[in-house]
């Protein structure tokens, strides 16, 4: 996997996330273009929600994938971050909750790629917890999730049979492999939980 393939499946990946909250903004704008008034509370939800959602989403991204910026430094924000982030995939019926207790600046950068590699597994929402200790990153969440199993499945190949698909939803795990080398990244599974561990030592 170089680091070619990688930039263009991250590029990828960023676009499909975002691309559906663009066209709802720029259908609400055609229909504000058109005049009709009948739609306008419509309208003024959509707006509001879609352009949260791309804050949100593109906020995070920048610094998932981005080149890094004294905002790693604030932990509080890196938190804060992610949690809206995982607002944009959850909902109310079905929210990902997030528990994060990474300190150093070094493990905030991987803390959030392995918050979006298991929020992509949580089909009905759930809980992710993130934590660091003696230099490694601890990203979990309970297996009493519902959980897509082709997307572990894959998941699974990467981290046990180094299979890599040039597959842009993998493209968090890929970007992972640039920060730590794939020895350094574990799967474990048990009946309670799904973890997956980085060594940043």
């Amino acid at each position: 996997m170089n680091n070619n393939l990688i930039t263009e499946l991250v590029c990828t990946r960023i676009s499909h996330d975002i691309i559906g909250n663009i066209g709802a903004v720029a259908n609400a704008v055609e229909l504000l273009e058109e005049g009709d008034l009948d739609f306008l509370d419509d309208i003024k939800s959509i707006l509001k929600n879609s352009s949260q959602t791309l804050t949100a989403r593109m906020k995070f991204f920048r610094m998932a994938f981005g080149i890094d910026n004294n905002n790693l430094e604030d932990k509080k924000l890196v938190e804060n971050m992610a949690r809206d982030y995982l607002k944009t995939i959850g909902n109310k019926d079905f929210p990902i909750g997030l528990s994060f207790d990474v300190q150093s600046t070094k493990g905030c950068k991987p803390a959030l790629l392995m918050i979006m590699i298991l929020a992509d597994l949580l089909i009905r929402g759930g809980d992710i917890k993130v934590e660091e200790q003696k230099g490694a990153i601890t990203a979990s969440i309970e297996t009493t999730a519902k959980i897509s199993t082709d997307k572990l499945q894959k998941l699974e190949n990467a981290v046990y049979n180094k299979i890599w698909e040039a597959d842009a939803g993998m493209a968090p795990f890929y970007d992972l492999l640039n920060l730590c080398s794939p020895a350094k990244i574990n799967l474990r599974k048990d009946e309670q939980k799904i973890e997956l561990v980085t060594d940043m030592e």
